[in-house]
């Protein structure tokens, strides 16, 4: 997959932009609340699933800055920081059409955040409802494996912290 991903950047200089019909770089974040013990879901009203907080660059190529507007923007929480400096996790996934656009692929930048302030978030007219989920329980709301693998990512990090 990283290969992949590279690859895609490496060969379209409009990679960042959402005008790229075959697809487009995107940012997301995998919220942690103030105490680290749940991430934040939000369900997409677009796609009808429960993801992680993300979005298009718009043409940003910093996609640290594009995950943490995203995640504020999406979430409401205004108080987060990222919980490491590099990436948590790339993933590819595909798009399905829908009446004003084709079916495309997401090469999304994956990172860990954290709440460092209230908790409370606001649903975004993006999604349906936001919740706050205990790792444990991710297979309640979702079994899309990219989730789960990140979810296995950031406990094996939370271990070692």
């Amino acid at each position: 997959m990283i290969d992949r991903f590279q690859g895609f950047v490496e060969n379209h200089h409009d990679c960042f932009e959402r005008f790229l019909i075959i697809g487009h770089v995107t940012g997301s974040a995998l919220i942690l609340d103030s105490p680290g013990e749940r991430v934040l879901l939000t369900h997409h009203k677009k796609l009808g699933r429960w993801l992680q907080p993300g979005g298009h660059a718009d043409g940003d190529d910093d996609v640290k800055r594009v995950s943490m507007k995203e995640a504020r923007e999406e979430s409401g929480l205004e108080s987060l920081e990222f919980h490491q400096v590099g990436l948590l996790d790339v993933d590819i996934h595909s798009i399905p059409a829908r009446t004003d656009e084709p079916e495309h692929e997401h090469y999304d930048c994956r990172f860990l955040l954290q709440s460092t302030g209230s908790d409370e978030f606001v649903v975004s007219d993006e999604s349906h409802d936001l919740s706050w989920v205990q790792m444990d329980k991710i297979t309640d709301y979702t079994d899309e494996e990219s989730i789960l693998r990140m979810i296995r990512k950031a406990k094996r990090i939370l271990s070692t912290d």
